[in-house]
């Protein structure tokens, strides 16, 4: 136990003062600053300049008969400035060009309708009017008009009845929650298992090269530097996670305006529960795909060789994860149950069909059990095949070397 937590503590160390490391993390924690800045960068390219601030609305030939003011409810986000008398078009021009009013509309009966001249300094920076205001202002035309026919007020709102929408689904275990959170929670989840594991094999075949691995094995046994770097680099990788969902949820929270993704992220599926399910996925799927990208590190003595040996587990992560995604893109699925069975894909998949309240309790059960069987057969060929391999110091091995090295040991 020792000699475990000397190998994990050696490798956190080791981890932390990597340059590679310390630069792409600063990279990622400033590019998410900078993404939830970008709202207040435009806006300050633009001079702060909305739709929402004076605009002026002139309708000289009384086309509303004065319900123009209507629009200005507390639940608009808008602010209009009415006025009934005809303006001359160079004052218009003046008031906008100084800055008294931001935009301006002026309303004309047409030979095919009703013509609206837009009155705005520029166009890039304000906009053309939106689609909403357009049609506000053809329901109060509507409403105008209408109201000429004698119809009571009844008779009005009944023409513009709203239409309430219940949906009602018939699978008895139909998905629920936000499709958006599942998917971004999903991405976090490949990428902090994928790229956590992926340093495994990076961190061995470094320090082949510069044989600090003889150093380790003389003094400690193969299955401790396994077990001790997996945890320690999944541990510095845990703790770079965390710091970029608390750079991202602090610069939500301070840079974007209030409630601007209520819509978007609605969490009120996250439970503790479902908390301690992912990160327990997170765990077991981490060390599966370490242990496997330990078994590969340890196959090759020089660096420029690691990628060509982890292409084969890449691919099979990068198939687990679409397996999963394609499968929450259809969560009715039976292919669902399949994704989340499957070792390769069940760490992204079965948190999200928790989630989605379309996991049994016997499937998660079953899930984490074939999960964790997996671990323990991925560890044992590894640690076999790693104790022969990681001091092989000549040309790659191939999977009929591996075999024949596993077949021996065994």
């Amino acid at each position: 136990m020792r000699d475990l937590i000397t190998v994990a503590t050696f490798t956190i160390k080791d981890m932390l003062q990597r340059k590679s490391f310390i630069i792409s993390t600063l990279i990622i924690l400033v590019l998410i600053v900078v993404g939830f800045n970008i709202p207040n960068i435009i806006s300050k390219i633009k001079g702060d300049n909305d739709w929402n601030d004076k605009i002026l609305l002139v309708d000289s030939e009384n086309i509303f008969e004065g319900n123009l003011e209507a629009l200005n409810s507390e639940e608009s986000p808008y602010k209009f400035i009415v006025k009934n008398e005809k303006i001359d078009e160079q004052e218009i021009k003046n008031e906008v060009s100084s800055g008294e009013i931001d935009s301006c509309l002026v309303f004309e009966k047409g030979d095919n309708g009703i013509v609206i001249n837009y009155y705005v300094e520029s166009t890039v920076s304000y906009g053309e009017i939106p689609e909403e205001v357009i049609t506000s202002f053809a329901n109060i035309y509507k409403n105008v008009q209408l109201s000429k026919l004698g119809l009571s007020n009844e008779q009005l709102q009944s023409l513009n009845m709203p239409f309430n929408i219940n949906t009602i689904e018939t699978d008895e275990n139909a998905a629920s929650g936000n499709q958006f959170v599942i998917m971004i929670l999903s991405i976090l989840l490949f990428y902090a298992i994928y790229f956590c594991a992926y340093q495994v094999s990076s961190s061995i075949t470094t320090e082949k090269t510069s044989k600090i691995m003889e150093t380790l094995i003389t003094s400690t046994n193969p299955r401790t530097i396994v077990l001790g770097k997996t945890i320690g680099i999944g541990i510095v990788g845990l703790l770079q996670i965390v710091s970029i969902m608390l750079v991202g949820v602090i610069s939500a929270v301070s840079f974007l305006p209030e409630g601007t993704l209520d819509g978007l992220f609605d969490m009120t599926n996250i439970t503790p529960m479902l908390g301690i399910i992912i990160v327990v996925y997170f765990i077991f799927g981490y060390f599966f795909y370490a242990l496997l990208y330990a078994l590969t590190g340890s196959t090759v003595s020089k660096p420029e060789d690691i990628n060509s040996a982890n292409g084969p587990i890449a691919i099979i992560a990068i198939a687990g994860f679409y397996l999963a995604y394609f499968s929450m893109m259809n969560p009715s699925s039976n292919i669902n149950v399949v994704a989340s069975m499957l070792p390769i894909s069940s760490p992204f998949s079965m948190p999200f069909r928790v989630m989605m309240g379309t996991a049994t309790p016997t499937e998660l059960i079953g899930s984490i059990l074939i999960l964790l069987a997996s671990i323990l057969v991925v560890a044992k060929i590894s640690i076999k095949i790693y104790s022969s391999a990681i001091l092989n110091y000549g040309t790659k091995l191939s999977l009929k070397d591996m075999m024949k090295i596993y077949k021996n040991e065994k």
